[in-house]
């Protein structure tokens, strides 16, 4: 069903045309203003134009969507993973395979983290919104939904606490460059000053409601400076601290026509029930009697074949299988000398080896953890992980690991090699730049030193160069700097090296690259999907830039890099590798 002229109706004077549906609108107020009903009232809005919503909950406040406001008749028809009401329950290693579900099944959900801590929060969002993001550039799942975010800081906040990082850089991925995909954004919150600057200035559409604190005010100026004249900061700020509850001005330049909108108004009531209102004193909670009804059935259909996924993908199953080798090595070792019948004695394994060999299993433990999106991979592949343990123990056995020992481990697509690896003694001490040329080299095959920048996401500088000559000396990679280099046995074992981003991955490490100024990286932006590439002077157009000398050295840079091909007297485009 097509609504091309639907409208949403969120006050008496207010209604949005359905294009907000992949706008980034931000939604700012103290709590008890009204920033929760208000977001509810646009999700409503949406879901009875027949567009898809997702809604991020991580206080458990919005289970009440499912029934109506008396909480007599159905509500929507929102299938809700996770919390106290859940029709599902959720795993914290779930988030890719939810992610999934939601796009492939256009389904949509409510995701309540209640249940979760801050620590699991970070490791499922990071997951779901890295896989929502790869999964909706393909064309055929390129069709609208809104993400809702509640309590938005966080998701996204100002300083993020350590494992927090990678959650953050997906946020900012789907708020930059999510519309394009039919992603828009829906953020709740009631503190802007801890809300995330890159995302904030993002937001192409501001609702104000009450709001007190001297730094979210100061947070919202400095969103004004760029977008609103002085006359409208003024009559902005100054009611802004005196608004009543359910009032709020919805700020948005230039969009949906050239004069924007600029209004102060009251938002109307919701039409589900209010499952976040805040207690009494005296008040019996009620509790709805009347759900929306959902296909569980289908869900769990559905989900069945991911929910042993999940557990493959917990990093603590892998630790399980772990400790069981361990136990078995222990096992074995503590049976002393073991005897045939012609009594011949097979060597004990020694104290120096066991340990060596307990270093390899603690080294592949750190690697499958940092490797969290790769986990579904290192389960398919358990095979070959075991078969690659089992020859480490032959080689404890020999006597052979005291030396070091390396296990190469295919990982599928995703992570095409990851070198896991005991060094041995008198190996020598390599800097980030030589690792990942190692990496790039283990990973790809023969590269030229073009290729070999650009998948080691480094320039090709003198350092750089300096770092290739550094390994041809150790013996570690061969080939002259003007023609073909390749890595070498000595190489390939010596020592223990991350694999690198490629594809999608490579392109959002080179677009958020500190080495990359805003004109480089809008360049990207604006030749991110152009399978055809784009003249000069339309990226110039398209990215706001004039065709000047500073312009055609963004364009130089990043041609140097290998981040695009093409003359400035031809079509350019982005690299074959990042457009994957």
């Amino acid at each position: 069903m097509l609504y091309k002229r639907a409208m949403l109706k969120l006050a008496k004077d207010l209604s949005l045309p359905l294009d907000v549906v992949t706008q980034t609108i931000t939604i700012i107020a103290k709590r008890r203003a009204g920033k929760s009903y208000t977001a509810r009232r646009m999700v409503e809005e949406l879901f009875r134009v027949d567009q898809q919503i997702v809604v991020v909950d991580p206080k458990g406040d919005w289970w009440g969507i499912r029934s109506s406001a008396d909480g007599k008749s159905p509500g929507l028809p929102v299938v809700i993973i996770g919390g106290e009401h859940g029709d599902v329950a959720l795993e914290t290693g779930a988030g890719a395979v939810v992610a999934k579900l939601v796009v492939e099944e256009r389904a949509s959900v409510l995701l309540d983290l209640s249940f979760f801590r801050k620590g699991e929060v970070a490791q499922f969002m990071a997951a779901f919104l890295e896989t929502l993001y790869r999964l909706k550039a393909k064309e055929e799942y390129r069709t609208p939904m809104m993400l809702a975010i509640d309590e938005a800081d966080a998701i996204a906040p100002q300083r993020p606490f350590k494992g927090e990082e990678r959650m953050l850089g997906a946020a900012e991925d789907i708020v930059r460059r999510g519309g394009q995909r039919g992603i828009g954004c829906l953020l709740v919150t009631q503190r802007s000053a801890v809300l995330n600057k890159n995302l904030l200035t993002q937001s192409q559409i501001i609702v104000a409601l009450r709001t007190i604190a001297p730094q979210d005010i100061a947070a919202l100026d400095a969103w004004i400076e760029v977008h609103g004249t002085a006359e409208q900061r003024d009559t902005f700020l100054e009611s802004l601290a005196s608004l009543p509850t359910g009032d709020a001005w919805f700020w948005s330049p230039g969009w949906p026509t050239e004069t924007g909108i600029f209004k102060r108004v009251h938002v109307l009531g919701i039409s589900t029930f209010d499952s976040g209102a805040t207690p009494r004193p005296g008040e019996r909670r009620t509790q709805p009697k009347n759900l929306a009804d959902i296909n569980l059935e289908a869900l769990k259909r559905q989900m069945a074949a991911t929910i042993e996924k999940v557990k493959g993908e917990d990093p603590r199953e892998l630790k399980k299988q772990i400790a069981d080798l361990r136990r078995q090595l222990a096992a074995r070792r503590d049976a002393g000398p073991q005897i045939e019948t012609k009594r011949v004695e097979v060597p004990v394994i020694k104290d120096s080896q066991a340990k060596a060999l307990e270093t390899l299993f603690g080294r592949i433990i750190r690697e499958a953890e940092r490797h969290g999106k790769a986990m579904a991979i290192f389960w398919e592949n358990q095979n070959e992980v075991a078969t690659a343990l089992l020859n480490a123990m032959r080689e404890v056995e020999k006597g052979s690991l005291e030396m070091g020992v390396a296990a190469g481990i295919s990982w599928g697509t995703e992570v095409k090699k990851v070198k896991i690896a005991a060094a041995s003694n008198g190996d020598a001490i390599l800097g980030k730049c030589e690792a990942a040329i190692l990496a790039t080299l283990a990973q790809h095959g023969e590269c030229d030193i073009g290729r070999l920048a650009l998948l080691s996401g480094y320039r090709r500088s003198g350092g750089f160069k300096n770092s290739i000559s550094k390994l041809r000396g150790l013996g570690y990679l061969e080939g002259p700097n003007t023609g073909t280099m390749r890595i070498t046995e000595a190489g390939l074992t010596s020592g223990e090296f991350d694999a690198l981003p490629t594809g999608r991955d490579l392109f959002d490490y080179w677009i958020n690259s500190p080495r990359m100024g805003v004109c480089e990286r809008k360049i990207m932006e604006v030749l991110d999907g152009k399978r055809t590439g784009l003249t000069l002077v339309e990226i110039a157009e398209i990215s706001g830039y004039a065709t000047s000398g500073g312009f055609k050295n963004s364009l130089s840079k990043l041609r140097t890099a290998g981040v695009i091909v093409g003359r400035n007297t031809e079509r350019m485009m982005l690299d074959e590798e990042l457009r994957g």
